[in-house]
């Protein structure tokens, strides 16, 4: 009878009752799980959890039955229809904002036709909606106002471009593109061709209008989270329109914003609406205080106003309507609705990933309140470690004046720019050949332990590489000559390679603060380290994983549209890497976009003070952020800087090949041939274990450029300069002071 049972109770397990796909991965990102964390506890493969969440299949026991326990339990702490009570701030600086689908590559605004079926219900109110399609009665194209363009015919997009989101609230997309076009209308153009007319005669009506009847914005992103505000992006011809300039005056740029007495302001102001301290500049938010959990919030983008970055934006501030709406709306679904630079957006993208805060459970009456969500930076900013300090901050206001800190004293994580003289046998060589590691930042965040809370000062302690923190230890004595790997002791030329532990790849002197990812470099590469005094956090977690995981699957999913796509083996990549911009330029500006997000979003977390009188000593206004975190800053490049050496190292023992220059992800190695397989050790289309591999994924390399040897000695003997750093100019061989990051 107990075989009965026991076969009666495994039938049960088999079909423990799950929710739907959607659900599962909603409760896993409420609870600030990522896939690695589930797919360990339970004992399965990340991918197995990941094809789970998408219904592609279904867990069998025994993890059934643990992962419908698992489920159940976050049920209960995130129910579906639970609401999140406010936050006591009245516009948050940092809301979070929401997942949007991913589009599939858009064609040209020139090309684009309507799916065939019904137009969509009009809007409420006097908004017109417009999808149009092969029928339609094209308008003639505006002729006045400098940035007024439009297509020819405004016609939707292709499937999967559709503005329409699952939520309703959100009918049109996350933004608009306000224009007007010849005859003197006043049009929305939203994602997915969809154009809307606009009957706001005032800058305040129109922010009413998208609030009321624009339908636009994103639900969030994360369970605890609140959904992305709508994003209206004004033309120059919308700017005269409204009152606004086309473009600000000299101390109008320099301010960052329209002075107060401005009367668009002041309409602002008669009609209750109110300004972020930003003010009314090329990013601006209006605002109303929050009536319970009910936000009226509205961002301005002004391009013409230099809202769109040129270095990371290209020419977007310049397309027509519908091609903005385009572009920014690809970038909207893939990382979120920009929030002002990319910068600022990779920044906001954490929290919006992990909310500061989350409902908690019901009290004895059935209400829920607001409480600190687990694996998030909290509501409140924490110190810094006296050695993560930039200068000027107030915990150094009673150093000297002019005092310039040591190693000792000052943690100094940045990224590589080391160079050497190339030998007599590289010199032969025909070539130099540079690799650029792909989103190596992002890269560098994968999987990183950071810390969450405030530091805790010890004296003498035993190193622990999971414990994130700052170090101060002696590292001189590791020796690059001699160093373990694969547990093995390798001997190998050190005056051809740099240090890892320092940015100019010069060897220590003597005690410095570094993170921990370098300390516990040194372990790895067979050297014992005894710390003198650290800063560690034992409150930690996995914070930038999800941010990473964000910013990879959109990074991704765009090359692809670019053809080129992680399966590609290394020739075939090579191919479809040689001039991918040129296939779809919009969809090469949001590829600059998302790394520029990467970058600026990590050089964030140490934002330094910006002019409003600051003086040393004195605290600045981005010190009052949560986010405001040098110690995970220098967490994620020093991580950056060892996985470069690591594969640099590699590389070396297998090859006897060495970098001649380093610049940050880019390496140049001297090669007889003019490409990356003319030098990387292939066989079989096999890399060489934990070395450089090709490929579109983060932390894999992608040809940067290739120059003659004669070039290099060139360029190095008409500067004067032997250790000249080659890869900053090895891309298109132009000698200049700037580095483009790519």
């Amino acid at each position: 009878m107990s075989e009965l049972f026991d076969a009666v109770d495994a039938l049960i397990a088999s079909r423990s009752p799950l929710p739907p796909p959607t659900e599962r991965k909603r409760l896993r990102q409420a609870h600030g799980l990522t896939l690695d964390e589930v797919a360990a506890a339970l004992q399965v493969r990340r991918a197995t959890v990941s094809g789970w969440e998408a219904g592609k299949t279904e867990p069998r026991p025994p993890e059934r039955d643990a992962y419908a326990r698992l489920l159940k339990q976050l049920a209960q702490l995130y129910p579906a229809s639970a609401p999140v009570p406010p936050e006591e701030t009245v516009v948050p600086e940092t809301p979070a904002v929401p997942a949007a689908p991913v589009p599939s590559v858009p064609e040209p605004a020139e090309t684009r036709t309507a799916p065939p079926g019904p137009a969509t219900e009009d809007a409420p109110g006097n908004t017109a909606r417009r999808p149009v399609g092969p029928g339609a009665v094209p308008r003639p194209a505006a002729t006045s106002g400098p940035t007024s363009r439009r297509p020819a015919a405004r016609k939707a997009a292709p499937a999967g471009t559709s503005a329409n989101n699952t939520d309703s609230r959100f009918d049109n997309g996350p933004l608009a593109v306000v224009d007007v076009d010849a005859d003197g209308q006043v049009l929305a153009y939203c994602v997915g061709g969809l154009v809307l007319d606009v009957p706001a005669k005032s800058l305040p009506a129109l922010v009413e209008w998208t609030l009321d009847q624009g339908r636009l914005g994103q639900p969030k992103l994360s369970g605890p989270g609140k959904d992305a505000d709508p994003l209206v992006v004004l033309t120059g011809a919308a700017c005269e329109r409204y009152g606004l300039p086309v473009t600000l005056t000299g101390q109008e740029r320099l301010a960052g914003r329209l002075p107060e007495s401005h009367k668009v302001i002041k309409r602002l102001t008669r009609a209750d609406w109110q300004l972020t301290k930003r003010g009314l500049g090329p990013w601006a938010r209006i605002y109303r205080p929050a009536q319970g959990a009910e936000r009226s919030c509205v961002q301005l983008c002004i391009p013409s106003w230099d809202a769109l970055d040129t270095r990371h934006w290209a020419n977007a501030g310049q397309l027509p309507p519908a091609d903005l709406a385009r572009l920014l709306g690809t970038y909207a679904a893939r990382v979120m609705t920009p929030r002002g630079s990319t910068a600022v957006t990779g920044l906001e993208l954490m929290t919006a990933l992990h909310p500061p805060t989350r409902a908690s459970e019901p009290d004895a009456d059935g209400r829920r309140h607001s409480e600190h969500n687990p694996g998030s930076l909290g509501r409140n900013p924490v110190d810094c470690a006296p050695c993560e300090a930039p200068d000027g901050h107030p915990l150094l206001a009673n150093l000297p004046r002019f005092h310039h800190r040591t190693p000792a004293e000052v943690l100094v994580e940045e990224a590589y720019d080391w160079a050497r003289p190339l030998t007599d046998a590289e010199c032969l060589r025909r070539h130099l050949v540079g690799i650029d590691v792909n989103m190596a930042f992002a890269a560098g965040a994968n999987g990183l332990t950071v810390g969450l809370g405030a530091p805790n000062h010890v004296k003498n302690p035993v190193f622990d590489a999971k414990l994130p923190g700052s170090w101060l230890v002696d590292l001189s004595h590791v020796d690059l000559a001699r160093v373990k790997l694969a547990k093995e002791w390798t001997d190998l030329d050190g005056d051809l390679l740099p240090s890892p532990f320092t940015p100019k790849g010069e060897r220590p002197t003597g005690p410095a603060w570094y993170a921990t990812p370098t300390v516990a470099y040194a372990v790895e590469l067979g050297y014992e380290v005894r710390p003198i005094e650290a800063y560690v956090r034992h409150d930690n977690g996995r914070y930038l994983d999800a941010w990473y995981n964000r910013l990879r699957d959109a990074y991704l999913a765009t090359m692809a549209d670019l053809g080129v796509s992680a399966d590609l083996p290394p020739r075939e990549f090579l191919a479809a890497m040689e001039g991918y911009r040129q296939r779809d330029p919009q969809l090469a500006i949001v590829v600059s976009a998302i790394k520029a997000t990467v970058k600026g979003g990590i050089g964030k977390l140490r934002e330094r003070p910006r002019g409003e009188g600051w003086k040393p000593g004195q605290s600045w206004r981005a010190l009052a952020r949560p986010t405001w975190r040098p110690d995970i800053r220098a967490a994620v490049i020093s991580r950056t800087r060892v996985n470069m050496h690591r594969k640099i190292v590699k590389h070396a023992a297998f090859t006897g090949q060495y970098p001649v220059a380093v610049l940050s992800d880019c390496a140049v190695y001297a090669s007889d041939g003019p490409s990356p397989l003319d030098f990387l050790p292939y066989r079989d289309d096999k890399p060489l274990p934990g070395g450089f591999k090709l490929g579109v994924n983060p932390g894999l390399v992608k040809h940067e450029g290739t120059q003659s040897v004669l070039w290099g000695e060139g360029v190095r003997e008409q500067f004067n300069a032997p250790e000249l750093n080659l890869a900053r100019y090895i891309k298109d061989g132009t000698v200049t002071d700037q580095d483009t990051g790519e």
